[in-house]
């Protein structure tokens, strides 16, 4: 009996010798190190965006300089040169660069230098002057403490307006408090008389668009709710207070108008303006390295940050 199990063990190995012959063996001359690496199915890889510069932008650069004129009073009338342009930004002509947006700290900035201008204080005197005179809050009397009370009222008018038409409210809606002058070049005068009448109805938002000027309204209607506070003078009810915002819309409207004619009253009569504004640039972002993970990750071709690396060199 075991001499046949023996025999039988025999035979099978015998067979299984002459088919394996026949076996295909593998090419192991293509196993390469790459192609015993999974699949790059398995380690999706997003497609490869080169990296591109910012944009540069233009950022507001004072077009009056004291240097440039030498008539009488010229601190003085630099000084009002420089108000009347502290808050207006040339159009971007179609290849030259946009103006640089304000964020939050850049709108809170020009609150506070607008409202540190000795200008304000001054204009401040004259409006306390003229209440003065036209006898206006008679709660205050007349005298050196009426006319202090009508200063202080004054002021803090200036102060608010101020606070609500450039940082608040163009905070709070996101859009931009300066003025878009649009110049000789982009229109005839009608076309920037035209554009400067609708300023106070259609302004910019932060990104460009053009958008309704909500923070205009909102600050004139906050500023003469708040004023009634402090005027006791003020006639109050709906119909006093809208006209006191019609006629404030209207003051502004044409101060716009002198802000878009501005460069031609400037050089009508002399007055420090420079005739080539010049461009500050802002450099554009740095271009961030090769991505280290990207590299690391099997199938990514690494020539494809060269272009990036040699630009940001």
């Amino acid at each position: 009996m075991r001499e046949m199990k023996r025999q039988f063990v025999f035979v099978c190995l015998m067979a299984a010798s002459c088919l394996a012959p026949a076996q295909q063996l593998p090419r192991l001359a293509l196993l390469t190190p790459e192609a015993t690496l999974p699949s790059a199915a398995y380690y999706p890889v997003p497609a490869y965006k080169p990296v591109m510069p910012a944009k540069p932008c233009a950022t507001f650069v004072e077009p009056f300089d004291i240097d440039d004129y030498s008539g009488p009073m010229n601190k003085v009338v630099a000084k009002v040169s420089q108000r009347v342009d502290s808050a207006t930004v040339q159009m971007p002509h179609r290849h030259s660069a946009v103006p640089c947006t304000m964020d939050t700290h850049d709108k809170f900035n020009m609150f506070v230098k607008n409202t540190a201008d000795p200008l304000n204080f001054a204009g401040a005197a004259w409006t306390a002057a003229w209440a003065q005179l036209d006898r206006d809050d008679r709660a205050y009397q007349q005298g050196m403490s009426g006319y202090g009370k009508r200063y202080s009222a004054a002021v803090t008018d200036n102060v608010a307006g101020e606070f609500f038409g450039t940082f608040l409210y163009p905070s709070i809606f996101h859009q931009d408090p300066r003025y878009y002058r649009m110049g000789q070049g982009q229109g005839t005068p009608n076309q920037r008389l035209a554009h400067a009448l609708a300023h106070r109805f259609v302004s910019q938002n932060d990104s460009g668009k053009r958008i309704f000027n909500y923070s205009e309204w909102a600050t004139t209607i906050s500023m003469k709710a708040l004023s009634n506070v402090y005027h006791p003078g003020n006639p109050r009810g709906f119909g006093a207070t809208a006209s006191r915002v019609g006629f404030s819309v209207s003051n502004d409207v044409a101060w716009d108008v002198l802000r878009e004619f501005w460069p031609e009253v400037a050089h009508k009569f002399r007055l420090p303006f420079r005739t080539h504004e010049p461009v500050s640039v802002k450099s554009p972002a740095p271009l961030p390295a090769r991505d280290p993970i990207r590299q690391a990750t099997p199938g990514y071709p690494a020539q494809a940050d060269q272009p990036v690396l040699e630009a940001a060199r």
